[in-house]
């Protein structure tokens, strides 16, 4: 006989969770009593959206299920940020939910929710378990939903009064991985659709990755001398510096690129979903019967044919689908071979910072000093903002799983992303960028950071206002400003009054100097930037977007 509580932990261990994110309840004190003596490392966190981003980055980095525990009521509500991000991120998490006492349910009582109709369409599967006993069924099964197909978060609600039961339940058993892989029919009909094809191109999106289907890739790309092209923030699916790289395909596109995508007659989509950022609002393929014939390949059926509709869809996982067209090579050189190297110069192009622009620090200068220092294994994570530009634009990544960053452009992401991401990974380099705005929303864990001893280093981007909406808004509202301006805190001192190490930059060679010394610290570190708000993207000034408006 164990409690409810043990049970939950014994079914973590036996499918695999080496750690947690959580931020602690009254409502599920006998799980956290049960971790006391699990070899399952507990990570505390200091806000709940925080933990939930932070499984979030666990499971995009993985592959594996990130697991986060929150209490009832705010608690949940709190993660449900995460949540929404690992939905339309399509990532493994699975968020467990202390709940009222079964007697007090459907009465209002003490912070009391209705998960199944808060969660219903932010997650893959909701349940609640009411009987310890089904505990090892459950929680196996969350590992398999969050896992197959579109991989997803799900949500499981731990009344209180189950938790502390006593329960005869039989053992827990690890899940069965679920691979869907391609039939040689359907790779027969793509090669024959490539053979006839003069202007293909490969779109790499979505997880279910890993290195070895990554470096699988590469492989196809270059027997076929295939122009690949990497999602909005998949960036980590494909090597920048490879002749065959064409760019990223989302927000602020290479009008280049954006025009080969146009122009080609075969699009062969792999793991993406082709969202609205991607597909430029849709219009880079166009819905629902795109001007290209599409080859769509996805894990999941029910993403087949839902948006667009392919001439060939493949229900496979990425990595299944690669490993498995890996060995097709081309009857002769494709005809496209010589257009290949022209795209990846294009990009080259594309992605060399200005060296100028408004105000005392320069930013170009500043991404070019990070491409060279840092190792090609760094992670770089980022929320959302017009600061973003400068990383996803300039930083040419090299390896798999280096980027944590939400396609559903969720703001406060990068700071618990880069904790967790050291946590996993603490021989390698974690970088974040935030915005100011960015950084606020869940700035609190750097002092996550403090308390398990996690050097990353946090790049504050700090313009004073909340950049992306002022954009918006002098471009659509000129000279009617509101709303958007900010006035913030000394971050440098912030990082030092959270026991960590803080620098301040307000010119364009302070920035050197200042990351090393933040590096050599051995402490998380921010690294303010202090940045004119007329320096709003690479290629416009704030004035430009206002006088063209």
């Amino acid at each position: 006989m164990k409690t409810g509580g043990q049970l939950i932990v014994d079914a973590l261990e036996a499918n695999g969770t080496d750690r947690i994110y959580c931020v602690p309840g009254e409502s599920y004190l006998a799980v956290l009593d049960a971790l006391h003596d699990s070899p399952i490392r507990t990570i505390v966190c200091r806000q709940e959206g925080g933990a939930a981003m932070m499984a979030d980055c666990h499971g995009r980095l993985t592959g594996k299920p990130g697991i986060c525990f929150v209490t009832r009521g705010p608690g949940a509500t709190n993660a449900s940020a995460g949540i929404h991000i690992a939905m339309q991120d399509s990532v493994p998490v699975i968020l467990f939910i202390g709940q009222v006492a079964s007697h007090a349910k459907h009465r209002e009582a003490f912070q009391e929710v209705d998960y199944a109709r808060f969660f219903g369409d932010i997650a893959k599967w909701v349940v609640e378990i009411d009987d310890a006993a089904r505990i090892p069924e459950f929680v196996t099964r969350a590992f398999a939903v969050a896992t197959s197909g579109r991989p997803g978060p799900v949500v499981i609600s731990l009344p209180e009064d189950m938790l502390t039961s006593l329960a005869e339940a039989p053992e827990a058993l690890p899940h069965t991985p679920v691979e869907t892989r391609p039939g040689e029919a359907e790779l027969d009909a793509l090669e024959e659709l490539l053979g006839k094809a003069k202007r293909p191109f490969v779109i790499l999106g979505g997880t279910r990755w890993d290195a070895a289907a990554v470096a699988r890739m590469r492989t196809i790309a270059e027997a076929w001398s295939l122009p690949v092209g990497c999602s909005f923030r998949r960036q980590m699916l494909f090597d920048h510096l490879h002749p065959n790289y064409a760019g990223d395909v989302g927000i602020g596109i290479n009008p280049k690129l954006a025009t080969a995508i146009k122009q080609a007659d075969l699009v062969l989509l792999i793991g993406g979903r082709m969202g609205e950022m991607p597909s430029s609002d849709y219009t880079l393929l166009k819905s629902p019967y795109p001007d290209q014939t599409l080859v769509h390949v996805h894990a999941d059926a029910g993403e087949l044919g839902r948006v667009y509709r392919p001439t060939l869809a493949i229900n496979a996982s990425p990595s299944a689908f690669v490993e498995a067209f890996a060995g097709r090579k081309p009857a002769a050189t494709p005809a496209w071979a010589d257009e290949t190297p022209k795209l990846h110069a294009a990009y080259l192009d594309w992605s060399t910072p200005p060296e100028s622009g408004p105000g005392a620090v320069q930013m170009g200068p500043i991404m070019n000093y990070l491409e060279k220092m840092l190792p090609d294994d760094a992670i770089l994570t980022n929320g959302a903002g017009n600061y973003a530009t400068w990383v996803h634009r300039f930083h040419r990544s090299r390896r798999f799983a280096t980027q944590a960053a939400p396609t559903s452009g969720s703001m406060g992401y990068g700071t618990p992303a880069a904790v967790a991401a050291k946590e996993l990974f603490p021989e390698r380099d974690v970088i974040a960028f935030a915005g100011d705005g960015c950084f606020l929303m869940n700035g609190q864990e750097f002092a996550t950071a403090v308390q398990y001893d996690l050097p990353i280093i946090v790049i504050v981007v700090n313009n004073g206002i909340y950049g992306t909406i002022r954009m918006h808004q002098e471009r659509e509202y000129p000279g009617r400003v509101v709303a958007t301006d900010l006035k913030n805190p000394d971050f440098a001192a912030l990082a030092r009054a959270y026991g960590g190490h803080g620098e301040t930059v307000e010119k364009t060679a302070d920035f050197a100097p200042a990351f090393e010394r933040a590096r050599a610290s051995g402490k998380p570190s921010i690294v303010e930037i202090r940045l004119d708000p007329e320096a709003i993207t690479p290629t416009r000034t704030m004035t430009q977007i206002r006088d063209r408006a």
